[in-house]
C-alpha cells in the first residue's frame, strides 16, 4: 500500500482546505511530520484512517470531525488517492453535516457520503465504483486485509503503546495481540468447549440424578435391607454403588418371598380346617333348631283345632249356595231393571200436557205423529222467512248507499269549486324554491374558498405571532452564543499561555518529558495566579456547544414559522382576518337562506301531482255516484213490493209464535215428549214381567239346594274376598300339619334332638382366628412380592438409564479434558498455559525473532529480544518477553530497560510486528508508515542509529514517515511536512522532498 495524495477540508483543526503530496513525501523515503503541539500532526493521520474506514482510530472516536473554524457553508470532506495490490484508488468520506438551509432560516442534516474511484489506465481516466458505505468498506479491508485496530498498530505505529507492551503483564500483552492477531476463534473454541463440558455435566448431573432418585425409591420398596452411601450426583462410582446395591436388595426380597410363601400355605390349611368344623356345628344347631321349632308349631295346631272344624262347615255351606247363585243374580237385575223403566216413565208423564197424562202407550204415539206432520208443513215459511230478512238489509244498504253517495256529492262540488286557486298558489310555490336552488348553487362555489380563505388568514395571524417571538428567541440565542464562543476562546487561549506549567505539573525526576523525552528538568515552569486549567476550558466549551446548540434549534424553528407564514399568506393574501370572517358569514347566511328556501322545491311538486290527482278522482266519484241514485229508486219499489207479500205468508205460519223457527222448536220438542214417553210405557210393560218371572225359578233352586227359603240361600253365600280368605285358611292348616309331621319324623333331626346342645359361639371365634392369620399371610406374602416387582422394575429402569448414561459420561470425561487442556487448568497442560496465549505465545515469538533483526542494530549488536513461556509468580506463562544483553550474557525482563533503551526495543518491536500482521494479512504490501513520537529520549548515536534502521527501509522501496516535534529531527530529516496552528485553524506545509 502506497499513499500519493490526501486532501483535508473542514476536518479536525483545519478550518479550510488542505493538500498532502505523500507522493512528493515518500520519494524521499524517510520524511518528518512535526509542529507545534496541539497543531494537528496526528490530525493527518486520522484523516488518512477515516478515509480507509470511515472512521478515526479508537482512542480519539465519539467527537466531532468538523473543524470549529471553518466556515458554516463549507462541508467537511477526506479524498485520499493511494495505490493498494496493484490498483490506483481514490476514496472521499463525508461525514453528517447540519448545514444552512438555502431557503430560509436554520439548519437542515445531510447525511454521511462516501466515494471509491479506480483509476482506469487505458481509458486514462477515473470511473466510480461504489457510493455504498459497506460496500466500500468491505473492498478495502479485503484489499489491505487488516481490519482498522490492524491498521492503526501495523501502519500509524504508536510507540507509547508499544512501550507500555514491553513493560506490560501477560494479560495486556494477550489484549493487544489479540486484537491485531484476530484469535478470538480460539478464545472462542475455549469458550465452546466450557459451554459443551457445562453441558454434558449438567446432563451427567440430571442422569445422576434420576439414577439417585430411582436408588431411594428401590430402598423405600426394601425397607431395611438396602442401604445407600452418601453420594452425590456426578460423583464417580455413583452408577456402581446403586447397581450393587440394587442387586443385594433384590436378592434379601426374594428370600423373604419364599418366606411369606410358606407361611401363607400353613395358614391357608388351617382356615380350611376350621371352616369345616364350622360348618358341622352349624348344621348340627340348625337340626336343633328345626326340631324344636317343629313342637312348637304342633302345640298350636292343636289349639286352633275348634276354629278350623267351623272352617270347613262354613266351606261346605258354600259350595250349596253357588248352586242358588245364578238364580238370585238374575232376579237382583230383573228388579233393577223395572225400577229403572219406572222411573223413566213417571219423568216422561210428568212433561206432558194434563189432556195426555193419563193416555196409554197408542195414544201416545198417534200425538207424536201428528206432531212431526205440522212440522214438515213448516219448511215453506222458513224460506220465505230468510228471503224476509235479505230484504230488510238490502233495503237498509240502499239507504245508507244514499246518504253515502249525497256526502260525496257535497264534498266534490266543494273541493272542485276551490281547485283553480289552490293550483295557481302551487305553481307559485315551485317557482320561488327553483329560483333559491339556484341561488344556492351559486353561492356553494363561492363558499369553499371563502373558508379557505378565512382559516389560512387566521394561521397567517397565528405563524406572524410565532414569528415575531421566534425572532425575538434567535437573536438572544445568538448574543448568547457569541459570546459563550468568545469567552471560550480568551479560556483557551489563556491556558495555551499557560500550558508549559501544567506540563510540567506531571514531570517526575528520572521520567522523560512528554514534549521534548529528556529525563532531566532543571527549570519547569510555574503555574501563575489565575491559571485556566484544562477542566475550566472544558467547562466552557461545554458552555459554548449548548449555546450554539440552542441557537441552531431556534433558527430552525425561525425558518419552519416562517415557511408557515408564507404559505398563509400566500393564500389568505393582505385582507384583514375580521373583513374575511364577516364575509364569510355573510356569505353562510344567504347560502343557509337559499337552501332552506330549494328545500321545498321537492314537496310544492309533489303536492301539486298529488292535488291533480285528487281532481281526477273526485270528478270520477261525483260522476259514479249520479248513476247509483238514479238506479236505487227502481230497486227500492220492486223490493216493498215483495217484502208485503212475504209477511203475509208469514202471520199464517207462526201460529202467534214470535218466529217460523221457534214455531218449528215447539213442534219439535212434543214430537219427541209423546215418542219418549210411549216408548218408556212399554218398556215399563215388559221389565214388570220378566220380574215376576224370575221370582218363580228362585224359589224353586232354593228348594232343591236345600235350603227353606231363598234368604237362607242368599245368606250362605260368600264373596270372592270371604271365600278366598276362607280357603287360604283351610290350606294353610293343612299345609303347617304336614310339614310339623315331617319335621318330627325326619332321621338326621331326632337324631340332632337327643345329642347335647352345639357350640356355634366356639367354632366361630376359632374360623374368625384361622380367616385373620391367613389374611395377615396373605398381606405378607402380597407385599413380599409387590416389594420383589417393584425392586426389578427400578433395577431395570436404573440399569437402562446406566447404560444411556455411559455415552454421556464418556462424552463429559472426553470433553471435560479438552476444556481444562485449553483453558490452562489441566494437570496436563504443566506451564497453565490457555490455547489463545498458545497461539498468541508463537505469534509473539514470530514478533520477537522479526523486531531482533533491527533491535541488534539499533543497539550495536547488544540487545536481543526472546519469547519467553515461564510462569510469573502463580500466573499462567506464554506471553512473557525477555531481552538478553549481549554485554553481560543475562536474560531479564523488558521492563528493566531505560527510557532511550525502551524506545528503541519498542520501534523494534512496532516494525517487527508490522512485518509479521502484514504477511498474516496475506502478504499486502506497505509501503507507508507512519511513527509517532518518542524520539527524544535518545542521544546522538542512538538516535544515528535508528535513522540507519528506518533509513534502511527504503530498500525495499518503502517510506516512513516520523511524527514528532524534536528539533534536531528537523536538521536530520530534509523531507518534511510542518502543520502550523492559528486562531483561524492550522495549515500544512509541504518541505524538501524529491522533486
Amino acid at each position: 500500500m502506497r499513499l500519493h495524495r490526501l486532501d483535508i477540508t473542514a476536518f479536525g483543526p483545519f478550518g479550510g482546505a488542505q493538500q498532502v503530496d505523500f507522493g512528493e513525501l515518500s520519494a524521499a523515503g524517510l520524511f518528518l511530520l512535526h509542529g507545534p503541539t496541539g497543531a494537528g500532526k496526528t490530525s493527518v493521520l486520522d484523516a488518512v484512517c477515516y478515509a480507509l474506514y470511515g472512521s478515526v482510530p479508537g482512542a480519539r472516536q465519539g467527537g466531532s470531525l468538523r473543524s470549529d473554524h471553518a466556515a458554516p457553508g463549507t462541508r467537511t470532506e477526506v479524498t485520499l488517492e493511494l495505490t493498494v495490490a496493484g490498483r490506483r484508488l481514490e476514496l472521499t468520506r463525508q461525514p453528517p453535516w447540519e448545514r444552512p438551509k438555502k431557503r430560509g432560516a436554520g439548519t437542515t442534516l445531510d447525511k454521511a457520503q462516501s466515494w471509491l474511484r479506480e483509476y482506469d489506465v487505458a481509458a486514462g481516466s477515473w470511473k466510480d465504483l461504489s457510493r455504498s458505505h459497506q460496500e466500500i468498506g468491505e473492498e478495502i479491508t479485503q484489499l489491505l486485509g487488516m481490519s482498522r485496530e490492524q491498521f492503526c498498530q501495523v501502519v500509524l505505529l504508536p510507540q507509547g503503546d508499544f512501550a507500555r507492551f514491553l513493560r506490560a503483564d501477560a494479560e495486556a500483552r494477550g489484549k493487544l495481540l489479540g486484537r491485531l492477531f484476530d484469535t478470538h476463534r480460539f478464545a472462542e473454541v475455549e469458550k465452546r468447549l466450557a459451554d459443551r463440558r457445562r453441558a454434558a455435566e449438567a446432563e451427567v448431573r440430571e442422569g445422576d440424578a434420576e439414577l439417585l432418585a430411582d436408588a431411594h425409591r428401590m430402598q423405600q420398596a426394601a425397607g431395611d435391607a438396602m442401604e445407600l452411601p452418601g453420594l452425590t450426583p456426578g460423583e464417580p462410582g455413583l452408577a456402581e454403588t446403586i447397581m450393587g446395591a440394587a442387586a443385594i436388595a433384590r436378592c434379601t426380597a426374594r428370600e423373604l418371598l419364599t418366606i411369606a410363601h410358606c407361611a401363607r400355605a400353613a395358614a391357608e390349611s388351617a382356615h380350611r380346617a376350621a371352616d369345616d368344623a364350622l360348618a358341622d356345628v352349624r348344621e348340627a344347631a340348625r337340626l336343633q333348631q328345626r326340631f324344636a321349632e317343629a313342637r312348637e308349631r304342633a302345640g298350636r295346631l292343636e289349639e286352633r283345632a275348634d276354629t278350623h272344624r267351623e272352617d270347613r262347615a262354613r266351606m261346605e255351606r258354600a259350595r250349596k249356595a253357588e248352586a242358588v247363585a245364578p238364580a238370585l243374580e238374575l232376579r237382583e237385575a230383573a228388579e233393577t231393571e223395572h225400577r229403572r223403566a219406572a222411573d223413566t216413565e213417571t219423568h216422561a208423564r210428568a212433561l206432558l200436557p194434563d189432556t195426555f197424562v193419563d193416555a196409554g202407550a197408542g195414544g201416545l204415539a198417534a200425538a207424536a205423529r201428528r206432531a212431526a206432520e205440522e212440522l214438515g208443513g213448516l219448511e215453506s215459511a222458513r224460506r220465505a222467512e230468510q228471503r224476509l230478512a235479505q230484504l230488510v238489509a238490502e233495503r237498509d244498504g240502499l239507504d245508507r248507499q244514499e246518504r253515502a253517495d249525497e256526502e260525496v256529492l257535497h264534498d266534490a262540488e266543494n273541493w272542485l269549486g276551490e281547485w283553480e286557486a289552490a293550483r295557481a298558489g302551487l305553481q307559485i310555490r315551485i317557482e320561488s324554491a327553483q329560483e333559491a336552488a339556484t341561488r344556492a348553487e351559486q353561492l356553494a362555489v363561492q363558499r369553499e374558498p371563502a373558508q379557505n380563505r378565512l382559516r389560512a388568514a387566521r394561521r397567517r395571524d397565528t405563524f406572524a405571532r410565532d414569528t415575531d417571538e421566534a425572532q425575538t428567541q434567535v437573536l438572544a440565542s445568538r448574543e448568547r452564543a457569541t459570546e459563550a464562543r468568545a469567552h471560550w476562546l480568551d479560556l483557551k487561549e489563556q491556558r495555551l499561555n499557560g500550558i508549559a506549567a501544567e506540563l510540567a505539573a506531571n514531570l517526575s525526576d528520572g521520567e522523560p518529558c512528554a514534549v521534548c523525552g529528556a529525563t532531566e528538568h532543571p527549570a519547569p515552569a510555574r503555574k501563575i495566579a489565575g491559571h485556566i486549567d484544562r477542566e475550566t476550558e472544558e467547562r466552557a466549551l461545554s458552555a459554548y456547544q449548548r449555546a450554539d446548540e440552542r441557537r441552531t434549534e431556534e433558527e430552525r424553528r425561525l425558518g419552519l414559522v416562517r415557511e408557515a407564514l408564507a404559505a398563509a399568506t400566500a393564500e389568505a393574501g393582505d385582507t384583514p382576518t375580521e373583513l374575511l370572517a364577516e364575509q364569510t358569514e355573510e356569505l353562510e347566511h344567504r347560502y343557509e337562506e337559499a337552501r332552506r328556501g330549494a328545500s321545498g322545491l321537492h314537496s310544492a311538486h309533489e303536492e301539486l301531482r298529488r292535488a291533480e290527482q285528487e281532481r281526477e278522482r273526485r270528478s270520477a266519484a261525483q260522476q259514479e255516484a249520479t248513476v247509483r241514485t238514479a238506479s236505487r229508486v227502481a230497486r227500492r219499489d220492486t223490493l216493498d213490493r215483495e217484502r208485503a207479500a212475504l209477511e203475509e205468508e208469514l202471520a199464517q205460519a207462526r201460529a202467534g209464535a214470535e218466529s217460523v223457527a221457534v214455531r218449528a222448536a215447539q213442534l219439535e220438542r212434543q214430537a219427541a215428549l209423546f215418542t219418549e214417553t210411549a216408548e218408556s210405557a212399554r218398556t215399563a210393560e215388559d221389565t214388570a214381567q220378566r220380574l215376576k218371572d224370575a221370582d218363580a225359578r228362585l224359589a224353586d233352586a232354593a228348594y232343591r239346594a236345600g235350603f227353606d227359603t231363598p234368604g237362607a240361600a242368599a245368606d250362605a253365600l260368600l264373596d270372592d274376598a270371604a271365600h278366598h280368605e276362607l280357603q287360604r285358611r283351610l290350606d294353610a292348616w293343612q299345609s303347617e300339619e304336614a310339614a310339623v309331621r315331617a319335621a318330627l319324623t325326619e332321621p338326621d333331626t331326632v337324631a340332632a334332638s337327643q345329642r347335647p346342645p352345639a357350640d356355634l359361639v366356639g367354632a366361630e371365634q376359632a374360623a374368625s382366628a384361622a380367616a385373620r392369620r391367613l389374611r395377615e399371610a396373605a398381606s405378607a406374602r402380597d407385599a413380599a412380592a409387590s416389594r420383589c416387582t417393584e425392586l426389578d422394575r427400578l433395577s431395570a429402569r436404573s440399569a437402562t438409564a446406566v447404560r444411556r448414561l455411559a455415552p454421556l459420561r464418556a462424552a463429559h470425561d472426553r470433553v471435560a479434558r479438552l476444556a481444562t487442556l485449553t483453558a490452562g487448568t489441566s494437570a496436563d497442560n504443566e506451564r497453565r498455559m490457555r490455547l489463545e496465549s498458545y497461539v498468541l505465545a508463537a505469534r509473539l515469538e514470530q514478533v520477537a525473532a522479526a523486531a531482533t533483526a533491527r533491535l541488534r542494530r539499533m543497539s550495536s549488536g547488544r540487545y536481543t529480544l526472546v519469547h519467553s513461556d515461564d510462569r510469573a509468580g502463580r500466573g499462567r506463562s506464554g506471553l512473557g518477553l525477555h531481552v538478553v544483553d549481549a554485554w553481560t550474557g543475562r536474560e531479564r525482563d523488558t521492563a528493566t530497560l531505560s527510557g532511550g533503551e525502551t524506545f528503541f526495543a519498542s520501534l523494534a518491536l512496532a516494525l517487527g510486528l508490522a512485518d509479521v500482521v502484514t504477511d498474516e494479512a496475506g502478504g499486502v504490501r506497505l509501503d507507508t508508515l507512519f511513527i509517532d513520537e518518542g524520539f527524544g529520549s535518545l542521544d546522538d548515536q542512538t538516535l544515528d542509529e535508528v535513522l540507519d534502521v528506518l533509513d534502511s527501509l527504503r530498500e525495499r522501496d518503502r517510506s516512513v514517515g516520523i511524527v514528532s516535534h524534536v528539533p534536531d529531527l528537523r536538521r536530520r530529516i530534509h523531507a518534511q511536512l510542518e502543520v502550523v496552528k492559528g486562531r483561524s485553524g492550522s495549515v500544512v506545509r509541504q518541505l524538501g522532498g524529491a522533486h
